[in-house]
């Protein structure tokens, strides 16, 4: 038998929700009112008798609830329908409430495909909520399933904090002093990169030539680079701003992969104008690769 997608299944002692990714051999179900977490495959073939369709029993007009009952019940419904109504995926998925203006990069970055964007808001307005909404909504509608965030070591904890706390991503932190400790967990010709979805980098860090090539070669298809204006190229070829600038060229040079720039306003930035103009160059590439409008999202079928 059979399960439609969104479909309702008992098995196992409990209610699931069939999830697109199954197939005539493998459920794929998440228990009702679960979690991500506790995603859950069945091989049809050895448990196929065991599933069937869950049914609920109406409710009985001899046993009224009282005010409380209904109104947990009411609240329940809404929050569920947060989950799975409006234009944002994510919006069920986040713990902090965005402002309206922090929406607007989202919504612009929606548009393209792939995200090549330079979010240059000054000081304190919430750089690091507009790119992560980005990341988390993009991840939720499943057009990624890897995230890495270049930001200076200092800020590295912080990065994390906030991934953990307000999007519910648990990004491991690469550093010269945890990156010993990842690379134990890793199998014979298998990079950190290809075991941990999601991780900070530290830019000082991975900027050297022991690293960088690694990194490029298996990096996730979303980055966020913080500081961004220190990867800007600069004629003065001082090694620490040149070996952030091959980095960032380097990670470019995938033309599938999301790409968001975060500094402070490039007005008050050397190197600002120079990211702008980076992004444009790219930006004239692909239309110049590709017939049609360059960076355009393909609707969904």
């Amino acid at each position: 038998m059979s399960y439609a997608v969104g479909s309702l299944v008992k098995a196992r002692g409990r209610e699931w929700v069939v999830l697109p990714e199954s197939n005539e051999d493998l459920l794929v179900l998440r228990p009702l009112g679960g979690t991500e977490r506790e995603v859950a495959g069945i091989y049809l073939p050895l448990e196929g008798d065991a599933v069937e369709p869950a049914a609920f029993d109406l409710p009985d007009p001899a046993q009224p609830g009282d005010y409380l009952s209904c109104r947990l019940l009411r609240d329940a419904v809404r929050l569920s329908f947060r989950a799975g109504a409006g234009p944002f995926r994510s919006a069920a998925r986040i713990a902090v409430e965005p402002r309206p203006y922090q929406l607007v990069p989202l919504l612009m970055a929606l548009k393209l495909d792939p995200v090549r964007m330079l979010i240059a808001d000054d000081v304190g307005v919430g750089k690091t909520v507009e790119a992560c909404l980005i990341a988390r909504e993009l991840f939720d509608r499943g057009e990624i399933r890897r995230m890495a965030v270049l930001c200076p070591p200092h800020l590295a904890e912080q990065w994390q904090t906030e991934l953990r706390e307000k999007f519910h991503i648990d990004a491991e932190l690469v550093l010269p002093s945890t990156v010993t400790r990842l690379e134990r967990n890793t199998a014979a010709g298998q990079s950190l990169f290809d075991l941990y979805p999601f991780v900070v980098v530290s830019t000082e860090f991975i900027k050297s030539s022991r690293y960088r090539d690694e990194f490029i070669r298996t990096c996730p298809e979303f980055v966020i680079v913080d500081e961004a204006h220190t990867c800007a190229f600069s004629h003065d070829q001082r090694s620490g701003r040149h070996l952030r600038h091959q980095l960032l060229e380097g990670l470019a040079a995938d033309p599938d992969r999301h790409l968001v720039l975060v500094t402070a306003t490039p007005q008050r930035r050397r190197g600002g104008v120079s990211l702008a103009a980076y992004l444009a160059a790219q930006r004239l590439r692909e239309s110049a690769r590709e017939p049609g409008r360059a960076g355009e999202r393909t609707p969904p079928p």
